[in-house]
């Protein structure tokens, strides 16, 4: 795989700090049942990398101790972890919010079958990846099959009550097929709406649309393919300032699997560790002590990804206004 930190290093990206800590995102491993081209955390089958119970107990004494608002769950699959359950009952006890970034297949895999009853008990909003309301189409970006199996892991979750507008949310992801910009939201999420109710019946919330950031595996792809300066310059080139409002590192926290500090989830897999007053190496356990709240956010080009046309976070678009969507 190539490496994309040595392409994106050198940066011109505007400088920003870091607000107020109100949502702590924790990947659980990189672990997952599927090995999706788009992903930024190149997760697989084969991945051993895992947190373990007291890198996951030390989440849940961050939570009270910083009155942390949100924990998103994520990984790989974050379900594959042995502390996943245990994780998101004290988190729920604490009265936090908690987000399972799910990739629906994960329902259907074996030993998982109460894992939707469980999530509808313990009221985990669900934000699930669904790249696409075409079977061909996803099973091309996720794997054969893929698609059908989401389809069915999207039915369990709305006979639980998950997408019926009130109290259990269940939003769907949106990535691009390739080196392009998401199209505008709004106008997405409304034929998400149209043809999953029309075809199969299935409702849900909101969806986000993300851009495929130049790291890891879909980096990697660019770099093979030889497209990956003229990504950079359609996400360059898509600038808008206005975006820096509102981008998610500004109020979140990442956490790796082995409690390592990061400002966001590309900064993880890239090893750009955050920066915490007093410590050269920020853990979970230096929140206890420190408020990262006023602290420099560390910047390489990638950053464009999140503030190119209409804004990309793990919350979806950061405003609503049209956008070119060819590379």
């Amino acid at each position: 795989m190539h490496a994309t930190l040595p392409l994106l290093a050198a940066t011109d990206f505007p400088p920003i700090r870091r607000r107020a800590l109100e949502t702590l995102q924790v990947n659980l491993g990189y672990r997952c049942n599927q090995s999706c081209l788009h992903c930024h955390v190149a997760a697989g089958p084969n991945r051993t990398e895992m947190m373990d119970e007291a890198t996951a107990g030390l989440v849940v004494e961050v939570l009270g101790a910083r009155g942390v608002r949100t924990l998103d769950l994520t990984g790989g699959a974050p379900e594959l972890s042995p502390h996943f359950r245990t994780l998101v009952r004290a988190a729920r006890r604490l009265g936090v919010r908690v987000i399972d970034r799910c990739n629906l297949t994960i329902l259907s895999e074996p030993g998982q079958d109460d894992l939707a009853d469980f999530l509808a008990a313990e009221g985990v909003d669900v934000v699930a990846s669904l790249p696409c309301y075409s079977a061909a189409n996803v099973d091309r970006q996720r794997g054969d099959g893929v698609f059908e199996r989401s389809i069915d892991g999207l039915r369990r979750l709305n006979a639980l009550g998950y997408g019926a507008g009130e109290g259990l949310a269940l939003d769907l992801v949106y990535n691009p097929q390739g080196p392009s910009l998401p199209p505008p939201q709004a106008a997405l999420e409304a034929d998400y709406k149209r043809e999953l109710m029309a075809h199969f019946g299935i409702r849900f919330d909101r969806l986000l649309a993300l851009v495929n950031m130049p790291v890891q595996r879909f980096g990697s792809t660019l770099v093979s393919k030889g497209g990956f300066g003229a990504y950079m310059t359609l996400l360059r080139d898509a600038y808008r300032p206005e975006n820096l409002e509102t981008v998610m590192c500004r109020s979140m926290v990442s956490v790796d699997w082995e409690g390592s500090l990061y400002d966001c989830d590309f900064n993880q897999m890239l090893g750009l560790r955050a920066r915490l007053e007093g410590s050269a190496r920020p853990h979970l356990r230096d929140l206890l002590r420190a408020d990262p709240a006023g602290t420099s956010i560390r910047t390489a080009d990638h950053c464009y990804g999140c503030t190119a046309g209409q804004g990309s976070s793990c919350g979806g678009a950061l405003e609503s206004a049209p956008v070119a969507v060819h590379a």
